[in-house]
């Protein structure tokens, strides 16, 4: 594609509205996102932020956000997103919509046809592709597609824990549906995981086998056909207490981009995603979670050379996008907290009128 197709077809700065402006120990996408957006030399670009909470930091960040309106929690449903997404569509006349949280998403996906119909873009995995990965039906799936994946069941109470005991050692993984995960060395302290994600996520839990390894993060982009347009694996060097990497490196590892390849080729993903794996000593990669949208250290695919966020921008307003060839390999990322500085006028605008 040519650099100048999209500031020929426009004309105009392109108006993308990012969700995920959280930045905090546990940070959302948004941020990195944008960073990579504006990046790209091929478009120029206005930026939205969608918050749903006024101390989300991005939506202080002046120089990363132009202007931010909150919606309503997914719980809301699509009626109400929709009809707040409609009013900023008439304030900002949006492009594309790139929304960056797994609990959001559905209602995203649901609303797809009917934005398109409004003028704006997303380029989203269809609710089937979505459904596929679910953690709920990660096991069906690898034994589908012949990939490691790690034994799991689905529980509804905690006394159902106790007959897990049979059938898995400890330690093993609790998980919440969404997102969440604690590693349980003993029964007192899974039950403890299990309450702590039950209030947090509600029902149903997931309990994993535990699999021990180095931690691989692979970042992709597919364009809904089986074509893969990108990937990146990671592997973290730095993580935190709740499992989030702080650091990481990209790897040249033909065996994790193929697995990555296999899984975009059978779903015939559209959009981006993230596989978390593990790879066991003896080279096994297990396959312990498929998240259905960037992840938060999706920039250090644009560092490395393959910026997957514009990509996907082109993408949604219908442009062909090669696959990349070949990224930088040795490219760390170190993550970092900044104390942001902003005045309380700022955070009783948007609790107040919601918009900043």
């Amino acid at each position: 594609m040519q650099t100048s197709t999209l500031r020929e077809k426009f004309n105009r700065p392109l108006v993308i509205a990012v969700t995920g402006l959280n930045a905090i120990d546990s940070p959302g996408p948004g941020v990195a996102v944008i960073r990579a957006i504006r990046e790209c030399k091929d478009f120029d670009v206005r930026i939205i932020g969608l918050s749903y909470e006024s101390l989300e930091p991005g939506l202080y960040m002046h120089d990363i956000v132009d202007k931010t309106y909150q919606i309503p929690y997914p719980s809301g449903g699509t009626d109400s997103l929709f009809s707040r997404l409609k009013y900023i569509h008439e304030e900002e006349q949006l492009d594309v919509i790139i929304p960056n949280f797994d609990a959001e998403l559905y209602n995203f996906m649901k609303l797809s046809s009917k934005l398109k119909e409004m003028g704006i873009n997303t380029f989203l995995p269809e609710i089937e592709q979505f459904n596929a990965r679910d953690k709920m039906r990660l096991s069906e799936f690898g034994k589908k597609y012949g990939m490691f994946v790690p034994k799991d069941k689905i529980i509804h109470e905690k006394r159902e824990l106790q007959k897990l005991e049979d059938d898995f050692d400890y330690p093993m993984v609790v998980k919440g549906k969404f997102y969440d995960a604690v590693i349980a060395r003993s029964k007192d302290q899974a039950e403890k995981a299990y309450e702590k994600i039950l209030a947090k996520w509600g029902l149903p839990i997931i309990v994993q086998e535990f699999i021990k390894g180095t931690e691989i993060n692979i970042a992709a982009l597919g364009d809904g056909t089986g074509n893969v347009i990108s990937i990146i694996p990671m592997r973290k060097l730095y993580i935190t207490d709740k499992g989030k990497a702080w650091a990481g490196v990209t790897l040249d590892d033909d065996n994790l981009i193929e697995l990555a390849r296999k899984f975009i080729e059978v779903t015939k993903w559209r959009g981006g995603c993230e596989l978390e794996v593990m790879l066991t000593s003896d080279g096994k990669p297990y396959i312990m979670e498929v998240n259905p949208r960037f992840p938060a250290w999706i920039y250090l695919t644009a560092a490395a050379g393959q910026n997957q966020p514009a990509s996907l921008v082109k993408m949604a307003l219908g442009e062909k996008v090669e696959p990349f060839t070949k990224y930088e390999v040795g490219k760390i990322f170190i993550r970092y907290a900044w104390d942001l500085i902003t005045n309380i006028r700022e955070f009783q605008m948007i609790s107040a009128n919601g918009e900043l």
